[in-house]
């Protein structure tokens, strides 16, 4: 097994290994020079920089900008996301520049996915206003509605998507998907958003990507007391159409889980019937601990794949 004595290795992920050190300590027993996250939170791309210019060669991604100007003025060789997907990083200019780029796909999905249903059922019957009333030492009843019988549209029909529609079999309930990528027979149907939106009781996402799937014009297309549920991207909901429908009552209840800008502060706040929680659709002890094991036993082996190929040029 080759040595990786030296090798500076940088720590995106604000919380990597804040509940099991066993994949730093992989890392430490590897001989890597591990290089932590200190600001707590999502590197800047000023920040990136800094920390990249050490001479760091290894890269535990998060959710940090990777893009050309970045890569350009690293001496990375290796980048493995812990996560799924890979839209912040621009794959073109890392295989130009000869720089290896990996995920971790797998693990997130049963967490985001048993999330999404908590999520949805919390929605329907108004757990969250329910039991900030009993906090406040207010005995108020509210009546809700059953996942059972509604039609639940599914946008993005990958990993994650396909395990939400696993789980919500049992509720006995009509689900869509929609995918453009999607090029076999499914188990569900399979739409156009356009005609989705209109049928959709609830409608959740889970595409990749960073572009905008719900916007004033598809607002406009959806049925009148919808949920929205978001556990993509922040970019995938526009917000300011999003607190139009709240205000009109065209969406009655939404989920987010990722925000155009984190952390967030925004108005969506001060509207009791929308559930926000801080990107943590893989915040469970189980997926953690695999998707960090898992980014890191394969940065470690890209790493030493490139320390051989260097010793026998």
């Amino acid at each position: 097994m080759k040595s990786l004595k030296g090798t500076k290795v940088l720590i995106g992920p604000s919380s990597f290994a804040a509940l099991d050190q066993t994949p730093r300590k992989r890392l430490l027993e590897a001989g890597c020079d591990v290089i932590d996250n200190p600001f707590g939170r999502k590197l800047t791309k000023t920040e990136l920089l800094g920390l990249l210019t050490q001479g760091v060669t290894g890269l535990v991604a998060g959710l940090e900008s990777l893009d050309r100007d970045v890569l350009k003025r690293s001496t990375l060789k290796v980048i493995s996301r812990c996560g799924s997907g890979l839209s912040n990083v621009d794959l073109a200019a890392a295989k130009e520049m000869g720089i290896e780029v990996y995920a971790t796909p797998q693990g997130p999905t049963a967490a985001v996915a048993e999330l999404t249903l908590g999520a949805m059922l919390s929605l329907l019957r108004m757990l969250p206003q329910m039991d900030r009333d009993l906090h406040a030492g207010q005995w108020t009843k509210r009546i809700g509605a059953q996942l059972e019988g509604k039609t639940v549209v599914i946008v993005g029909f990958g990993r994650i998507g396909q395990r939400v529609a696993t789980l919500l079999a049992p509720f006995n309930v009509k689900i869509l998907a929609v995918d453009p990528y999607l090029r076999e027979p499914q188990s569900v149907p399979v739409l156009p958003l356009h005609a989705a939106l209109p049928q959709a009781d609830i409608l959740t996402i889970h595409c990749s990507g960073d572009a905008c799937v719900l916007g004033e014009q598809e607002f406009a297309l959806i049925k009148k007391g919808a949920f929205v549920l978001n556990a993509a991207r922040g970019g995938s909901v526009d917000e300011t159409a999003l607190l139009k429908c709240l205000e009109d009552g065209r969406v009655a209840g939404a989920w987010l889980d990722t925000f155009e800008q984190e952390p967030y502060t925004g108005p969506l706040s001060r509207y009791p019937q929308v559930i926000l929680t801080p990107h943590v659709g893989s915040y469970t002890l189980e997926c953690r601990r695999q998707m960090e094991t898992e980014a890191v036993d394969i940065l470690l082996a890209a790493l030493r794949k490139t320390v051989r190929a260097n010793s026998e040029n």
